[in-house]
């Protein structure tokens, strides 16, 4: 079976469906062998959400999976994001997610550019009509830009695929899973994949990714 890897899921820590474990039981049950939960965070709760997912690193290894404790920062003012994921990394995580400027939700506009603007960002998820110019800065600054699964804020895969091809910026796959119904197998990844646009070659060099590469902080 192909090895797997997800870097954007929710659990019932913010507005998932299931209980962490539980989610990385059925994840490692279609393969993956990585997983970053990233519930959403703002200053109430993201150093709750990092102890918490430590704490699960030892279970979730049992069923042979590398949890990475991670939050998505989520309708934060553009203006915080910098001190709130400098925060969070020194709380431990292994991955920041900001999320971004999608086309089905009130995100402040900015936030796109505050994230790219960012060395303690890893991931902007489903960053809507980005621009080229905020691309540019994900490129300088190690951001991955997401192609998603999720509904309404996949409706812009394509947009982002040709924008971070411009720009010379990486993709990451991702399934923004809150539910069981949401998870991907390894065919519906590469559908995902391939239908924003990617090349098989592209999709295949996206699921060999080097996880130091995006974990680099």
């Amino acid at each position: 079976m192909e090895e797997l890897w997800d870097f954007h899921t929710h659990t019932t820590m913010s507005d998932g469906d299931i209980l962490p474990i539980e989610l990385i039981r059925r994840m490692s049950v279609l393969g993956y062998t990585t997983i970053a939960i990233t519930d959403h965070a703002d200053l109430t709760n993201i150093t709750f959400l990092i102890d918490s997912l430590s704490r699960l690193k030892p279970s979730a290894a049992r069923f042979g999976v590398e949890l990475l404790a991670g939050v998505e920062i989520t309708h934060v003012p553009p203006e915080e994001i910098q001190g709130l994921a400098k925060e969070a990394k020194m709380a431990g995580a292994d991955i920041v997610v900001v999320h971004g400027e999608s086309p089905v939700e009130p995100v402040a506009p900015g936030t796109n550019r505050a994230a790219c603007s960012c060395p303690d960002v890893n991931i902007l998820a489903h960053p809507g009509l980005i621009s080229l110019e905020d691309a540019s800065f994900a490129a300088e600054n190690g951001v991955f830009l997401e192609i998603t699964s999720r509904g309404g804020h996949n409706r812009t895969n394509g947009h982002v695929l040709i924008t971070a091809r411009n720009a010379g910026c990486q993709i990451v796959i991702d399934s923004d899973a809150h539910s069981p119904g949401d998870l991907l197998d390894a065919r519906a990844k590469e559908l995902v994949g391939r239908g924003a646009g990617l090349t098989g070659e592209e999709y295949q060099n996206i699921l060999d990714l080097n996880m130091n590469k995006i974990r680099r902080h």
